[in-house]
Formats: C-alpha cells, sequence, structure tokens
C-alpha cells in the first residue's frame, strides 16, 4: 500500500475541507449548551497539551466527546486527522455513539477512534515487514500464548510443573507493557524464572515471529518499536493525526504512554483525560506516574480540572475526599456538588464474613418488608457488591 496516498482509506488525510465541514464551522455549537464553565474550557483549549483532571462522576466523557465536536465545527481537523483512544471496546463504542449523536454521520469517517490495541493492530498491518511480520499475522488469545509458551519451556528441558507457562506469561507480559524486548529487560530482572526468564522470553518471540503472530502486548510494543526505528513511519503518523485525545489516562502502562509521547512529539497537540486518584490498575502495568508527571512531558499544558460531581450527594463526597485527601502522589482537586445532604454514610464493622452476610440479610428483609421506617424496595432493586467472587460464598450460605 502507498501510504502516502491522500486518498487512502485507513485514515491519511484527503484534499480539501468538505462543504459539510465548511457549514459546521458556521453553524451556532449546541453541544456547547449545558457545560459548566470548566468543561466548556477543556472543551475550547484546543492547540497544545491539555490535562483534563476529571473526578468520579464529572462529565468526563460529556466534555471529550464535546471537545472532538468543537475541533470538527471549527474546522482544525478533519475527522481522519483526530486520534482518539480509550481502553475498553466499551468505551471506545460509546465515545462513537455520542461523537455520533454531537455531529451526525461524520463519525464514520473517523477510523483513528477505538482502543489503543485496535488501533495499534491498523498500523501494524501496514508496517509489519519492519518488525518481521506478514501483514496477514494472526494474534493470539491467551490460551493460545499458554500452548506456545508449554513448547518452549519444553524445549529448554524445564519442569513445567515447577515454572508454569502461565508464569512466564505475566512475567513476559508485564515486560511488554514496560516496552522492554528480550534485549532491553534490565539485568535487575533477568534472574526471573530461575534466571531463564529472558531466554525463554527471546524463544518465545523466534516462534511467534516463524508463525507469523503476535500476542496482545506484542501490538503495542512492535508499534514503539518501529516508530522508534524508523523516523519517517513516525512522522507520517504525526502528520496525519494532528490532535490526540486519551480517555482514562491514568490507567496508561510504559507502552502506551511512549506509543502517544512519539505520536505527540511533533504537534504536541495532545488532551489526556484522567485522574490520579482513580488509578487502581497498578496490578496490570498501570502507571500512575504517567499523569502526574504530564507537565515535565509537556511544558506549557493547560491543566483543567473538572471538580463538579454530577453523580453523588453531599456526604458521600465528604466522606470520599476526607478519605483520598491522606494520599500521597496526587495532583489534588475538590469535588462539590449541588445535590446538597443527602443519606449520610454508615461506617458498619463486624468480626467475620459470615457475620457480615447475617447482618446484610436481616438489612435486605427490612428493606423489603418496609419494617424500620423503610420504603418497601422489591429484592430486585437490590445489589450486593464484593471485591472478590470468594466473597459470595457467607451471602450464598445465608440466603440458601
Amino acid at each position: 500500500m502507498n501510504s502516502s496516498d491522500p486518498h487512502d482509506p485507513s485514515g491519511a488525510p484527503s484534499g480539501s475541507l468538505s462543504l459539510s465541514a465548511r457549514a459546521m464551522a458556521a453553524r451556532p455549537a449546541p453541544y456547547l449548551e449545558g457545560l459548566n464553565p470548566a468543561q466548556r474550557a477543556a472543551v475550547e483549549a484546543l492547540e497544545g497539551p491539555v490535562l483534563m483532571l476529571a473526578g468520579a462522576g464529572t462529565g468526563k466523557t460529556r466534555a471529550l466527546t464535546a471537545r472532538i465536536a468543537h475541533l470538527l465545527a471549527r474546522a482544525m481537523a478533519r475527522p481522519n486527522e483526530i486520534l482518539a483512544v480509550t481502553f475498553t471496546n466499551k468505551a471506545a463504542r460509546e465515545m462513537k455513539e455520542r461523537v455520533g449523536r454531537l455531529t451526525g454521520g461524520v463519525v464514520e469517517g473517523m477510523p483513528w477512534m477505538g482502543t489503543f490495541h485496535s488501533i495499534s493492530v491498523k498500523i501494524l498491518r501496514r508496517h509489519a515487514e519492519l518488525v518481521g511480520l506478514k501483514s496477514n499475522f494472526t494474534i493470539l488469545d491467551t490460551d493460545d500464548q499458554i500452548r506456545l509458551l508449554k513448547q518452549v519451556i519444553a524445549a529448554a528441558n524445564i519442569d513445567e510443573k515447577r515454572w508454569p507457562a502461565r508464569q512466564l506469561a505475566g512475567l513476559i507480559d508485564n515486560w511488554k507493557n514496560r516496552a522492554w524486548g528480550p534485549e532491553q529487560v534490565p539485568s535487575a530482572e533477568a534472574g526471573a524464572f530461575n534466571h531463564m526468564g529472558t531466554e525463554l522470553y527471546a524463544a518465545y518471540q523466534a516462534r511467534l515471529l516463524t508463525l507469523n503472530a503476535c500476542d496482545f502486548g506484542d501490538l503495542l510494543l512492535h508499534v514503539v518499536t518501529i516508530f522508534q526505528k524508523h523516523v519517517d513511519v513516525l512522522q507520517q503518523y504525526q502528520r496525519w493525526l494532528r490532535f490526540i485525545l486519551v480517555d482514562e489516562y491514568q490507567d496508561t502502562n510504559i507502552a502506551q504512554y511512549l506509543w502517544l509521547r512519539l505520536l505527540a512529539a511533533g504537534h504536541k497537540n495532545i488532551c489526556c483525560v484522567g485522574d490520579d486518584d482513580q488509578s487502581i490498575y497498578g496490578w496490570r502495568g498501570a502507571e500512575v506516574g504517567n499523569i502526574l508527571r504530564f507537565e515535565k512531558d509537556f511544558p506549557g499544558a493547560k491543566v483543567i480540572r473538572l471538580e463538579q460531581n454530577y453523580r453523588s450527594t453531599e456526604h458521600i463526597l465528604s466522606a470520599a475526599s476526607g478519605l483520598i485527601a491522606a494520599n500521597a502522589g496526587r495532583l489534588g482537586k475538590t469535588l462539590w456538588t449541588e445535590a446538597k445532604g443527602g443519606e449520610k454514610v454508615r461506617l458498619i464493622g463486624h468480626w467475620d464474613g459470615e457475620e457480615e452476610a447475617r447482618w446484610i440479610g436481616e438489612e435486605a428483609e427490612a428493606l423489603q418488608r418496609g419494617t424500620r421506617g423503610m420504603t418497601p424496595r422489591s429484592l430486585n432493586d437490590q445489589a450486593i457488591l464484593v471485591r472478590a467472587s470468594h466473597q459470595m460464598r457467607a451471602f450464598e450460605d445465608r440466603f440458601l
């Protein structure tokens, strides 16, 4: 494929701005109606680096999608010049639906809106030969990955019962999240897996190339490698993708961070939306330091705090803010709401899971019957949330 073809359907810019884009630029902006001052400031700060620090329930998705609509309405970018990335397919679908409602059919011409992995697949299919793959490479799921790693472990005469393939898969995935190929793994980490981790990693990567395959971690790692080693390819995408928007930035790992920094290095038109207080995915490689050092990475960045909460009452916000204020390593913000008062937060302690299940069971029954001065509620209107599935056992025993 000729990557510089102006009619390239995969997202390269085409000729002049369309009549529909010019018409949008001339119209008033209904998508700005109802935005609070902070949201509006985030939408209208289109050029240069912007960090949107958005607390829980502060309307960040609305601000993000309105920002995309504003870019299009102001004719600052064509639909195929906007890169909008998020973490899950569900979030990507929601973003497309919202942008579609704001802009009409324009969203169909936005090929660079999706998850990090889906967009990386598009880039990698075009440049697969630069990392030793063919464009029709296959992507292994977890089961295929484990099967292949078992073969690699067996070939190295290692006891798979003592050193299981699933453990090696987690190790390699962690290295890929940190953008380390086999040769980049530091010596301090090389003692893993009985001092054979990096050798097995290299053997695994070699087998993947032979099979013309990659795993999910490779999708980002290969693209970062291409951008780092082939400046002409990187510059091509920097020209094409003129505005970058990132959702849930606090959940990015090192590979995703490098991916974004490389693409934004030319124009610096990057808007990252996130909340340093909601970073909970460190166990799968997320690096909260990415959001904490945004201003250092992009000097002169605008930091806009979305602090008006639309989801919770005053008491809930006060309790949450009081707890989180003690966190170390945060940029800081103060959530507030116009929903005054509300039911007070109750803190109830129990000796063990069985006592907790008994108490919650009694509460559910009282709520169902409408006793203790409560409005009767069907069991269908009640939910019990737990942190891990094993905690459900005590509740199941109680309800049986």
